[in-house]
């Protein structure tokens, strides 16, 4: 009897300490706060007082609730190298996404643990070394994305292991050697473009387009050119290097003649510059001057004994001068005002305010001004203006005249031949582009999906008053630094018509990721190319990622093929910003948001719609449209 009960007991105590479901999910929540540990990331936020790991961003989990299924953090700015023990404690992982990050070392080889992955997405990293021979084990991988990388070694048969595969991505890495025969049933999409591979493309992938194999060494079908082999091309060009050498006598004649050409031509520039020397020293003053302007950091004190702020322009011309003259439009020397300004103030008034620089953007330096009485408005100081005085007023004045709630209203002009300042509404809350990516710390307030869906109709609408003028009427600049917030965050779009009144100097590089594809001179813009643009701003919002060049400090990029590429795989949810994956109840609006954008930026400006009819998609995501006389203006 006493051993019967000993026995129970032992049972008992067994029973009570085994691992139970939640043990299994705070390991691997403790693994996943390892991962955030050593490899950091500018908004993987999972607090440490947070029990359950299924409610962090990125984190799915299974049904029941006790195990994390899916990995999710595509572009979160995670570096450095994954660390062995991490996913060897995530086994039930169905699919892995860390792609577009800038992960380096060797790929994690535990990842062979997940026995049930499914989908892995790793590409867009510093990935090096070799594929993991463990991988091969996975049988019930279906999607692999390794592009973009800087994998090397030779492409095993082994692959042929992934008896399931529909994605083979090993494109843009360092893979070597012969492409090896890969048998893969139910393949959709492969490319293994842009390495060091080489040899004859094997029978089993010539079914495959030409461009999945380019950038390597590869020649038979579907490749068109006849290759020479690399030892034989060596030894002809070697041959012709050694029949085409030159004499040393020839080479002696040809370094002489250089030297005496190089002395005629110094000759001649020393006397052209000793004629102009004193016309660079009359000159240099005001060249250091004006540099001066540009470059000099927000501040009160005095930049000359008139009393300009050290932030303001100084006009060329005398205060007094500004002060008396005519007041004729053509010639005069004063602020000119529209009808919409309900408040008027003198040259004299602006040059005294204290200002500070707010930005330098495409066409020129913009500055807060703070006038005397307290009233605050954003000047901008235009630069590489090229039209005429007569064409500058004609289309200001046509710009002065719109009036719209969600247009920043330009309230004032001055114009004289060395000096162009347009008069804005001071926005108090600064543009869309740094409410998105400007703090990223600990400190941010997230932009919730209300405000991001009304930023998105109250900027279509702006736009949309401004396409109602005409149908050459187009906005030209569309972006999200041009995208202007009130307290309450509603959207007033800025810097409208200036693209015409540019020379083509003025470029703007950092806007090529807004740029439609057919718009060869930003200065002629069509709506319809406005509607491209504003399409890749709708990505940004809904992605919270800045398109290519359109930040200084942070490389962006190329939202719509990259918006595009992760929705053909059926990873809708990747795309979105990770503050907006906690609104789970509007995930369908945000996915027919994601669609108008997807649709306003195809690259075919007839396959665009229009922007009454995306004002009117927008409306109805927003609840039926707050205001159905926006077009005429308020």
């Amino acid at each position: 009897m006493a051993t019967q009960t000993l026995f129970i007991f032992f049972i008992f105590n067994t029973l009570l300490f085994l691992p139970t479901g939640n043990a299994d999910l705070s390991s691997e929540r403790a693994a996943l706060l390892s991962l955030r540990s050593s490899v950091g990331g500018r908004t993987l936020f999972w607090s440490t007082t947070q029990q359950n790991p299924c409610n962090f961003s990125g984190v799915q989990c299974n049904t029941a609730g006790n195990h994390i299924i899916a990995l999710h953090l595509p572009g979160v700015s995670l570096s450095g190298q994954i660390p062995i023990g991490i996913f060897s404690n995530l086994t039930h992982l169905r699919t892995i996404s860390l792609r577009f990050n800038s992960l380096s070392g060797p790929i994690p080889s535990d990842i062979a643990s997940c026995v049930d992955l499914r989908n892995l997405y790793l590409q867009g990293n510093n990935f090096s070394g070799h594929f993991p021979d463990k991988f091969f084990s996975l049988h019930d991988l279906v999607r692999l994305n390794l592009a973009e990388n800087d994998l090397s070694g030779e492409i095993s048969s082994s692959f042929n292991n992934f008896t399931r595969l529909r994605t083979l991505y090993l494109d843009n890495n360092k893979f070597s050697g012969p492409l090896p025969e890969l048998k893969f049933d139910k393949l959709e999409q492969f490319n293994v473009s842009f390495n060091n591979l080489n040899g004859f493309v094997p029978k089993s992938l010539q079914t495959q387009p030409k461009d999945v194999f380019l950038g390597n060494d590869l020649h038979g079908p579907p490749l068109d050119d006849v290759h020479v082999p690399p030892a034989v091309s060596v030894d002809f060009r070697e041959k012709k290097r050694k029949k085409n050498r030159l004499s040393g006598g020839a080479i002696a004649g040809i370094v002489i003649g250089c030297v005496l050409a190089v002395v005629v031509v110094l000759l001649f520039v020393f006397i052209v510059c000793r004629k102009r020397s004193n016309k660079r020293r009359t000159n240099a003053t005001i060249s250091k001057q004006r540099h001066a302007e540009e470059e000099d950091v927000l501040g009160e004190k005095p930049l000359t004994g008139d009393g300009y702020p050290a932030a303001m322009p100084a006009l060329p011309t005398s205060s007094a001068a500004a002060a008396g003259g005519v007041g004729d439009a053509s010639g005069s020397k004063k602020l000119v005002f529209f009808n919409n300004s309900s408040t008027i103030f003198d040259l004299e008034d602006l040059l005294r305010a204290s200002a500070e620089v707010l930005g330098k953007g495409t066409f020129g330096t913009a500055y807060k001004a703070v006038l005397e009485g307290g009233m605050m408005v954003a000047v901008k100081r235009l630069k590489d203006v090229s039209v005429s005085e007569p064409e500058f007023r004609e289309k200001i004045e046509f710009v002065g005249a719109m009036d719209h709630k969600n247009l920043v209203p330009l309230r004032a002009y001055y114009y004289s031949k060395q000096e162009k300042l347009l008069v804005y509404d001071y926005m108090p809350m600064g543009t869309l582009s740094a409410l998105l990516h400007g703090n990223k710390g600990g400190g941010r307030s997230p932009l919730n999906w209300e405000s991001r869906l009304g930023i998105a109709l109250g900027a279509a609408r702006g736009i949309e008053f401004i396409h109602s003028h005409g149908d050459d009427v187009s906005h030209g600049n569309i972006k999200s630094s041009n995208v202007l917030l009130t307290k309450s965050l509603e959207a007033c779009v800025s810097d409208f018509g200036l693209a015409q009144l540019m020379g083509p100097s003025t470029t703007p590089n950092r806007v090529a990721g807004y740029r439609a594809p057919e718009v060869t001179d930003p200065r002629r813009v069509s709506q319809k190319a406005d509607v491209y643009s504003f399409g890749v701003l709708v990505l940004e919002l809904l992605t919270g990622k800045p398109p290519t060049h359109a930040l200084l400090n942070e490389e962006g990029v190329d939202l719509p093929r990259w918006v595009q590429s992760t929705v053909k795989e059926e990873w809708t949810s990747e795309v979105f910003d990770l503050e907006l994956l906690r609104y789970q109840n509007v995930e369908e609006d945000m996915v027919q948001l994601l669609q108008l954008a997807i649709d306003c930026a195809a690259p075919y400006p007839d396959n665009r719609p229009t922007m009454s009819e995306v004002t009117s998609r927008i409306e109805e995501l927003h609840g039926g449209g707050l205001n159905p006389d926006h077009v005429h203006g308020e």
